[in-house]
């Protein structure tokens, strides 16, 4: 963790002041006499979220934001004291099956959460899917993980690739642009990506004038950057995110395209990164299910607390774990902590609607989020929002046979 974030220890994380909502309020301490263990057995809830490398702010404000919901409920589920059972994932996929299997096979966690890499995220879902742990994933976003390897126990508290592409597309004819280049990292969410803003710009009456696919991940932009000034289009819509966005957008700015090309994209990439991107991203806008500015009680509450307990500004990844606590806690107190419930408890998470600090939250047959989409413009360094580019935007989840 970078030194300017405190983080969130499990034995200092102090509750601060906040209430529980209505239904931890009514939940009971009570836990059934089915548990061969005993009242006092903790609930174990393993973690796989990168803490070093790349995504490292992304995991350690995902298990932060997770932790200040826990601790909002009295660190306890159901009445039940938690366990956290906590692996750095390094976002490296060729370590992904290894250290999935340690956390169900070895520490045989009752609730499993990650990861941020969608290609980390495949792997473990394919080994927790069906008789493994409860799942809930705060942030990867591949479509196959509520689509073709959708299961019962596993859940989604972040978005599909489907669901920041799509809304991208109507929103740039409503603005206006008809010509538009693609621009994206080359390897599955950028592409998957991309293949939904084509699925609402194309019949709306846009054109694509060219696709560049930019090597994964790499961040010397400049040749792509010339080729997209040749060709002239209205605007760019983009996916980069982490350090590549924040080069993408100083390039850009540095190349002079901000003059005669508006520049777009998937949230990501202005999505925390003010501070790193200065000046250059004034004016730049954007789809995501959250924005700094909302004016709601829980984002105002969320904001608040998450800076208080952790000395950061939040951003969407918070979010996306605090909800993820949120639906454990939803799921546990239906059942009065008794984690052998698995059909009740299932059945209370995937038809929870969540006040959550995007907006309503709730869950599609698949599993996956459905929430709005905002289209967000960077303005004095704040993403604030310009209007709903989509209403409880749900995902079509191809390839999903769950019953």
């Amino acid at each position: 963790m970078s030194e300017n974030n405190k983080g969130i220890s499990r034995r200092d994380f102090v509750i601060k002041g906040t209430v529980a909502t209505a239904g931890l309020a009514a939940a009971s301490v009570f836990v059934p006499a089915t548990f061969a263990i005993g009242a006092q057995a903790k609930v174990k809830v393993g973690i796989l979220l990168p803490y070093t490398g790349t995504y490292a702010k992304l995991g350690t404000n995902i298990r932060n934001a997770m932790m200040l919901r826990f601790s909002e409920a009295g660190n306890k589920l159901g009445g039940r004291a938690i366990e956290f059972v906590d692996i750095d994932s390094e976002a490296k996929p060729a370590k992904a099956q290894q250290l999935t299997e340690k956390l169900i096979k070895k520490e045989h966690v009752d609730f499993l959460v990650g990861p941020v890499h969608s290609v980390v995220g495949m792997a473990m879902v394919k080994m927790a899917r069906g008789d493994g742990p409860i799942t809930v994933i705060p942030n990867a976003g591949a479509n196959q993980l509520t689509g073709v390897l959708c299961a019962p126990n596993v859940f989604r508290t972040s978005f599909s690739s489907y669901q920041m592409g799509f809304p991208g597309g109507s929103a740039m004819l409503e603005d206006g642009h008809k010509r538009v280049v693609l621009m994206y990292w080359n390897y599955g969410f950028g592409k998957q990506v991309a293949a939904a803003f084509k699925k609402s710009f194309l019949p709306g009456g846009g054109t694509i004038v060219e696709e560049i696919p930019t090597p994964f991940p790499k961040v010397d932009f400049q040749a792509y950057l010339t080729k997209l000034a040749a060709l002239k289009p209205d605007a760019v819509y983009t996916f980069y995110a982490g350090g590549g966005a924040v080069k993408y957008v100083k390039d850009f700015a540095a190349a002079g395209l901000k003059k005669s090309i508006k520049l777009y994209g998937a949230g990501f990439l202005t999505e925390g990164l003010g501070a790193a991107q200065g000046n250059a991203a004034e004016g730049v806008r954007t789809i995501l299910h959250y924005a700094d500015s909302l004016d709601n009680p829980a984002n105002i509450h969320f904001r608040s607390a998450f800076k208080a307990a952790t000395g950061v500004q939040a951003d969407v990844y918070a979010v996306q774990g605090y909800d993820a606590g949120e639906l454990i806690l939803r799921g546990m107190n239906a059942v009065q902590g008794d984690t052998g419930a698995r059909a009740e408890m299932i059945r209370a998470m995937e038809t929870s609607v969540i006040d959550s600090p995007r907006g309503k939250l709730s869950f599609s047959a698949s599993h996956n989020p459905i929430h709005d989409i905002y289209l967000r413009e960077v303005i004095k360094g704040e993403n604030r929002v310009i209007r709903v580019a989509a209403k409880e935007q749900d995902d079509p989840a191809t390839g999903c046979t769950m019953t």
